[in-house]
């Protein structure tokens, strides 16, 4: 099903950000079960990369990052009447720590909140929320990397 005129739709950028070709930057934080990656809602005026670049920034402290390739993009309905235009980022950095505490930065509900960052391995069996790891596939170092492609599902 596809979202209608009277349903809110709100743009969101997502980053698989790795660490060479096995590592995958996570985080666990507060109001949501399982691993989560830096995302968040385009602003008004702003094109879905700068977004990414903002909330990998935000969200993770990380501010040198470079060489952002777009993977894909989808329709994802959260809830009933909630649908998310979802643009996934990828970006490889050198990042020595292994784990570490962000505080939020920016505006948003989240600002404030710590966020826990660890390294996984890119192909894991672990739970993601809000389905973030439906991509992870394309930054498989066996994948090469993806082909932009739009897609529609919920969840």
């Amino acid at each position: 099903m596809a979202p209608t005129a009277d349903q809110t739709f709100v743009q969101k950028a997502c980053a698989y950000i790795t660490r060479g070709d096995r590592e995958l930057l996570v985080f666990t934080g507060p109001g949501h079960d399982g691993y989560q990656i830096p995302k968040g809602t385009v602003e008004p005026g702003e094109s879905p990369r700068e977004a990414v670049f903002r909330e990998i920034a935000e969200e993770s402290g990380l501010g040198a990052v470079s060489g952002v390739t777009h993977l894909t993009s989808d329709l994802w309905e959260r809830r009933e009447s909630r649908w998310y235009a979802r643009h996934f980022f990828h970006a490889d950095i050198h990042e020595p720590r292994d784990r570490w505490t962000h505080v939020v930065t920016g505006e948003g509900e989240e600002a404030g909140e710590p966020f826990e960052f660890k390294w996984v391995p890119i192909q894991n069996e672990s739970e993601f929320a809000l389905s973030l790891d439906d991509y992870v596939h394309l930054v498989s170092p066996d994948r090469g990397r993806g082909t932009p492609r739009v897609t529609a599902h919920a969840d």
